[in-house]
């Protein structure tokens, strides 16, 4: 029994099992540095985007001081934004909102206002979402949303975070 493990050691120390093994290793070694460089260039850039989004972005809330209210509860309540970056909007104060990066609108309340609120933005990485009621966009007026960068509309508010969210990460942050 002894022999026979003597010649399968034998045999496997033979220079070209000796040679494949290494190269083997070397190439598992080099492929585990790629995955992590990689993963570490992939991840990163999106980490801090969405750290600085959510430290130092604003978020003007379009709408009543009902819906404002409403609203807001909703993005302070999740933990994730801070209750001083997010700002009201009237009807009469539309220019305010110039220097926000991200539009949160109410429709119900700036539906007949919306180019207002689109022309207020100062280039399109300035996200706009809208969150309107299910059916109460009239069709002519969702496909000019639909062509419009940077546009969401939600009606749920789950949903509203998380396309809150995603428009922060998408959307880079310029500091002026």
């Amino acid at each position: 029994m002894t022999n026979f493990f003597t010649q399968i050691t034998n045999f496997f120390n033979h220079p070209f099992f000796i040679i494949i093994g290494g190269l083997t290793v070397t190439l598992t070694i080099i492929g585990l540095v790629y995955s992590i460089i990689s993963w570490f260039f992939g991840i990163t850039p999106i980490v801090f985007r969405l750290g600085i989004a959510l430290w130092k972005r604003e978020v003007a809330i379009f709408g009543s001081v009902e819906n404002f209210d409403s609203l807001k509860a909703c993005l302070v309540e999740s933990n994730i934004f801070k209750e001083k970056n997010i700002v009201h909007i009237r009807l009469d104060n539309i220019d305010k909102s110039k220097d926000k990066t991200i539009f949160l609108v109410d429709w119900e309340t700036f539906g007949n206002e919306i180019e207002q609120v689109f022309s207020a933005r100062q280039n399109h990485q300035t996200a706009v979402v809208i969150y309107a009621k299910p059916a109460s966009i009239p069709q002519d007026k969702m496909g000019d949303i639909a062509n419009r960068a940077n546009t969401v509309v939600v009606n749920f508010r789950g949903r509203l975070l998380n396309d809150i969210l995603t428009s922060l990460i998408t959307t880079s942050y310029d500091r002026n």
